[in-house]
């Protein structure tokens, strides 16, 4: 996978250089998967685009969440290598799209905040290539010693299977997983941002009261001084 922006200068070019610590790329490519999974910084007024080759029938799921910014939302739009427009989603917090069959060629994926002139945005998404051609799918035992016996052949080709069905439940669980983790990541942003508007508010709130209070007094001292001028 490689990434592009729409716009760049040399400012940016430094910002992306300082950013680069915030950003964690993890990929693994097992048997008939190829998982990548990214978190990175999407600046205000800003489009960024991925890029992703694919060959022929494969299948492809793409997922994204917005985990930190004003408003918690994303414009996402997915184009295909010849050009035409999958998905397109505006202002999301989260998506989920699947292509069932891929064309061979180059896959763009661009996530826009240029709507927002202020509000930087935190953005996880997953991408899983899976492999739909039987050669790929037997890739993990190819290597096993050929049994003429039909027995030991229809065994280990139960257990190949077996082992396919285990890998992929695997690599299930761990995109769900890593799907919880941005939940959790988006959910401690937006309670570390609702506890600072409840303690502002509460403290104009008892800045308030202390007002009123002491305007209360002030107005019944004023009270009894002029009731007790009056009758000297």
């Amino acid at each position: 996978m490689h990434c592009g922006r729409t716009t760049m200068d040399v400012s940016e070019l430094l910002c992306l250089m300082t950013l680069s610590a915030l950003t964690v790329v993890v990929t693994s490519a097992s048997g008939a998967y190829q998982d990548v999974s990214l978190t990175f910084l999407l600046p205000a007024g800003r489009t960024e685009c991925f890029y992703q080759t694919t060959t022929k029938s494969d299948g492809m799921d793409i997922e994204y969440q917005v985990i930190a910014g004003y408003g918690l939302d994303v414009g996402f739009t997915l184009i295909s290598p010849s050009g035409h427009r999958l998905y397109s989603d505006f202002r999301s917090s989260d998506g989920v799209h699947v292509v069932a069959f891929t064309e061979d060629g180059d896959y763009k994926l661009c996530f826009d905040n240029s709507y927002s002139k202020v509000s930087e945005k935190i953005i996880y998404f997953e991408l899983v290539i899976r492999s739909n051609s039987p050669s790929s799918r037997a890739g993990g035992l190819d290597g096993v010693a050929t049994m003429t016996d039909s027995v030991m052949e229809y065994k280990l080709e139960d257990i190949r299977m077996k082992m396919d069905s285990v890998n992929q439940h695997l690599e299930k669980s761990r995109q769900i997983l890593g799907v919880l983790r941005a939940f959790e990541a988006r959910d401690r942003y937006l309670l570390e941002n609702n506890l600072w508007r409840v303690s502002f508010w509460s403290c104009v709130n008892l800045l308030v009261m202390l007002t009123v209070a002491a305007a209360q007094i002030y107005t019944l001292r004023r009270l009894f001084e002029n009731n007790t001028g009056t009758r000297t």
